[in-house]
């Protein structure tokens, strides 16, 4: 089974459904599954440099607190086992590099562990995921060639790919994040408890058996 997910590096919820879409794998049991992460920019206008943090949330909330919304997602997070370090941000990055990475990482199988690099590195250390050099620690620490990785982030290599895949997002009706693809038929939307994971994967199941039924008959 492939399970596509369209997500954003620096959304919050996209690290949290994240770990509980892993949850849900693993009460199911499942070893069969195919992850392939997918690019949306939540601030796809943001200055490539990016914006110092209070700055954007003035911006977004009118304040710097986010208007409260980060004290829920904080918890939410803490349920999940991530502790969000929201006050150690210092700038909201624009994700086009870091989604650029994770495209690159799809090439040679690492694609969840630089996501859960990049997530890691925003959340939990403050880091700024649209700076080169954090990308490259992020991409080295998962097992990419530093030389390698260099040389492609120095470059414009798969720049217009995934503005084409943030696009086609959008064209289908994608207007948050994290939305996952399941079967590359079912859609959740947002980070949804396991449980709704859980179901999908049995109604999945039953319909792979009868079309498995059907074709032996």
């Amino acid at each position: 089974m492939i399970i596509d997910i369209i997500s954003d590096t620096i959304c919050p919820w996209c690290f949290i459904g994240k770990r509980r879409l892993e949850r849900a794998l693993s009460l199911a049991g499942r070893t069969d599954v195919g992850v392939v992460w997918h690019p949306f920019q939540l601030n796809p206008d943001m200055p490539v440099e990016g914006m110092e943090r209070g700055a954007y949330l003035r911006l977004k909330f009118g304040d710097e607190r986010g208007s409260g919304a980060y004290e829920r997602i904080a918890e939410a997070g803490a349920g999940e086992g991530i502790d969000f370090n929201f006050a150690g941000i210092r700038r909201t990055p624009n994700t086009l590099a870091s989604h650029r990475l994770v495209r690159y990482a799809g090439t040679l199988g690492l694609q969840n562990a630089v996501v859960e690099g990049l997530f890691n590195a925003y959340f939990s250390d403050g880091r700024d995921v649209g700076d080169g050099l954090v990308l490259l620690d992020v991409g080295t620490a998962a097992g990419l060639e530093r030389g390698a990785l260099a040389d492609y982030l120095e470059s414009d290599a798969g720049l217009a790919e995934v503005a084409e895949e943030d696009a086609n997002a959008r064209r289908i009706g994608v207007q948050g994040v994290p939305c996952f693809i399941l079967g590359r038929k079912y859609v959740i939307s947002g980070a949804q408890s396991p449980d709704v994971f859980l179901q999908v994967f049995e109604m999945l199941d039953k319909e792979q058996s009868a079309a498995d039924a059907e074709a032996q008959a």
